[in-house]
């Protein structure tokens, strides 16, 4: 299994030298794969806050300006976006995103993406909520087409893109009863948040029998958690736990306020945990 940490691209924190620092110390270990977040921005005031965001997370830095800048001040380490927002960016110009940092990067992105949520996001940017789910399955039809055919047709007009990159692998966000039947269909695999091991296992189980019987074969699990580094006996029994239930990819999250204390937990992370689940 797999190993990774989010990288955190808002908040206060997310200075320049901050993320170059984070983006080195992350490269230079043996984590997998760093993981950063996406958003618009936030309401001014109270709003229906349902999750829990932290409010800071509205300063974020654009994800796929993040990723191109990690591709430049990094040479190793994979990063994901957990998750792009697919109805927020229109199709064409998200492929010649993920072109050029698949270029710029040697290869190293991969593409965490889901639906979306906030209500208030979406009346920003003219986008119906009410078709997220078909926005981005039609994002990710255009996705395939785009690194794995020579023209693709938008609007009536074809076009030439970057048609030697490779493509990321999809993994896709969301509830099992939608994200899953989406990744056997247009995806590479799910990205289930925070559902502990002995729930996640049968629904992993009957997701790869579902994907063999497409005709998929198995599909990659990017299971996100906060892992509790301060008790490294349950942290460890947990990572094993989701490496039993099928996991194939480990990304632990957790907040942190300065370069020094991301070297902390990517070290407890890369010398206690990554070892147990080897």
């Amino acid at each position: 299994m797999k190993i990774g940490m989010n990288y955190r691209n808002w908040g206060p924190h997310a200075t320049r030298q901050n993320l170059v620092d984070c983006a080195h110390i992350a490269d230079r270990s043996s984590l997998d794969s760093v993981w950063v977040n996406d958003h618009i921005g936030f309401p001014k005031g109270d709003w229906d806050n349902e999750y829990g965001i932290p409010d800071d997370m509205g300063m974020i830095v654009d994800p796929y300006a993040v990723m191109a800048f990690l591709g430049a001040v990094t040479s190793r380490i994979n990063f994901g976006s957990a998750v792009i927002i697919g109805p927020y960016r229109p199709p064409l110009p998200t492929a010649k995103w993920l072109q050029s940092i698949q270029i710029l990067s040697n290869d190293r992105m991969l593409f965490g993406v889901g639906p979306g949520y906030l209500t208030e996001e979406f009346a920003a940017l003219g986008v119906s909520k009410s078709k997220r789910g078909k926005l981005t399955d039609e994002l990710l039809d255009m996705l395939h087409l785009a690194f794995s055919e020579e023209t693709v047709e938008s609007n009536g007009q074809e076009l030439v893109l970057m048609t030697q990159a490779k493509r990321p692998p999809f993994f896709i966000g969301g509830g099992p009863s939608i994200a899953i039947p989406r990744a056997i269909k247009r995806g590479d695999g799910w990205m289930p948040v925070s559902i502990l091991p002995s729930e996640l296992k049968p629904l992993v189980d009957d997701m790869q029998i579902q994907a063999v019987d497409a005709g998929r074969g198995k599909l990659e699990v990017v299971a996100m958690k906060t892992l509790p580094l301060d008790d490294l006996n349950i942290a460890i029994e947990l990572a094993q736990g989701y490496q039993d239930a099928g996991a194939t990819h480990l990304v632990h999250t957790q907040g942190y306020d300065s370069p020094e204390q991301y070297k902390e937990l990517v070290d407890i992370v890369c010398k206690e945990i990554r070892p147990a689940v080897q």
